[in-house]
């Protein structure tokens, strides 16, 4: 108890709670939202860290700080510090700085995308092959559903969804990736199927719209994965399935320098916490062994609870 109310008697490890409240952060992007020195940064997290109120974990070759420690009495009157951390001076710009880092991954996301949009089918096959796991995500969608996949991409599963289901709507946030996803939906003749431009934190989607929504290979590249799950709440239907396809954590720096993904992977104890502080009813979750020179991919389901 001592160690935590030491660590939070200090103006700037408060605003690196309220920062790391809002997801996970290195030191080069703490420094940059409080505009203060590395070294000065980095003294402060690591009290912090000792105190139980954060923790620390690498991605490749890069240390992100998470506010999830140990300290259960940090969790016993950790709402009540984030209720009051908008008196401290300098939220506002801490707030400002924030929004900047994280608009930052996404503008590198969609340049990447963008920029290898043509080429991206070749690319990810290699490293990402859809055709052994496709099934598994196809076999749990009914012929009634209204399916929205967000990141779709070049479409590598949209005629799969088409014969599966009702009607089909494809998002993405690179025009590139969404003419080459037309191009493929215009050859293959995909009729119940259209596609729209959006950020994965602002669908182009009414509320409570989709039966079913799928994320095929797009959570390691969001900027702030655990946030996004809010959005997708809201345009599920009440009692909605969530279907999510991704990379077990893994350490292939391979996927971080040539897939540009943001996260290397996530383990099942991670997605479920975000899924149920989300509101969320857990599903199935299967592994997927690949290849021995590939992280496996986990295929997840979750049903939204509530209105």
């Amino acid at each position: 108890m001592l160690d935590v109310i030491k660590a939070l008697a200090d103006p700037t490890r408060l605003r690196l709670v309220g920062i790391l409240a809002h997801g996970e952060f290195t030191v080069q992007e703490l420094v940059s939202i409080l505009m203060m020195g590395q070294s000065r940064i980095s003294r402060h997290l690591k009290i912090l860290v000792d105190s139980g109120i954060c923790t620390v974990h690498r991605q490749g070759t890069w240390s992100y700080f998470r506010m999830n420690g140990g300290s259960d009495f940090f969790l016993s009157i950790k709402q009540a510090v984030l209720d009051r951390l908008a008196t401290i001076e300098g939220f506002r710009e801490d707030q400002a700085g924030l929004a900047r880092v994280l608009d930052d991954r996404r503008k590198k996301s969609r340049q990447f995308f963008d920029q290898h949009a043509r080429q991206w089918d070749k690319m990810a096959s290699e490293l990402i092959p859809v055709d052994q796991y496709a099934a598994t995500i196809l076999s749990k969608i009914d012929s009634g559903y209204t399916v929205v996949e967000v990141g779709v991409g070049t479409g590598r599963l949209l005629k799969g969804l088409s014969l599966a289901s009702r009607h089909v709507i494809g998002i993405d946030h690179s025009m590139p990736m969404l003419d080459e996803a037309k191009d493929r939906i215009e050859k293959e003749g995909l009729g119940n199927v259209e596609l729209r431009l959006g950020e994965l934190t602002h669908l182009p989607i009414a509320d409570n719209a989709a039966n079913c929504v799928i994320l095929n290979m797009v959570l390691h590249h969001a900027a702030n994965p655990q946030t996004a799950f809010v959005e997708l709440y809201r345009v599920l239907e009440p009692g909605g399935q969530l279907i999510i396809a991704d990379l077990i954590k893994h350490d292939f720096e391979l996927f971080h320098e040539q897939m540009a993904d943001q996260w290397m992977g996530f383990d099942k104890k991670e997605i479920e916490h975000w899924l149920e502080v989300a509101g969320y009813r857990l599903g199935q979750f299967q592994e997927i062994a690949i290849d021995k020179k590939l992280p496996a991919v986990f295929v997840l389901t979750a049903d939204k609870i509530g209105s």
